[in-house]
């Protein structure tokens, strides 16, 4: 039960971020607050000592301060900012986190590309109503880098150690 728990947590949580960044352009608070707090519970749960749940704590704040930097400047968004920290707690100061960055940064600058072609095309100004494709099709409005954060998290969570354990116990190894 907390092994299936482990895995669609994390899932559900990145792709109602995801979402809500395509309807709305904003990541509730709410979103990364369930991702720390359950990620300290099945921690707990699953007996990791004390220590390496501080180091996966110690990588999102690592993460949470370079994105608030990008914040400030104007590079990122508030919500995409805290949710990559809080996804940057289910990874650890690991390669599986580089792979997380990695893969969110390429998907991040294929999404802009994607949307600025599809903003200077026709198909924007007649798909400018749909409450999904609204501020995708507006050129004034930012980049939902949520989808970006969520698609590339959900590719490499496989990697995290939450997500192994929760495989393993649920595979009978």
């Amino acid at each position: 039960m907390v092994e299936t728990a482990v895995l669609v947590t994390f899932a559900f949580c990145m792709v109602f971020a995801a979402v809500s960044d395509l309807i709305s352009m904003t990541i509730a608070n709410r979103v990364s607050l369930l991702l720390v707090g359950a990620f300290i519970l099945f921690a707990l749960i699953m007996g990791m000592p004390l220590a390496a749940i501080a180091m996966h704590i110690a990588a999102g704040a690592v993460v949470l301060a370079v994105a608030f930097a990008l914040f400030a400047f104007g590079g990122m968004g508030g919500g995409d900012a805290k949710l990559m920290a809080a996804t940057a707690i289910w990874f650890g100061f690991n390669t599986a986190l580089l792979e997380y960055l990695a893969t969110t940064a390429l998907l991040g600058g294929a999404l802009t590309l994607v949307l600025l072609a599809y903003r200077r095309s026709p198909l924007a100004a007649t798909t400018a109503s749909n409450p999904l494709l609204r501020h995708c099709a507006d050129a004034r409005a930012g980049i939902p880098y949520g989808v970006a954060l969520a698609i590339g998290g959900l590719l490499t969570y496989s990697q995290t150690p939450l997500s192994q354990w929760a495989l393993a116990r649920l595979s009978g190894a």
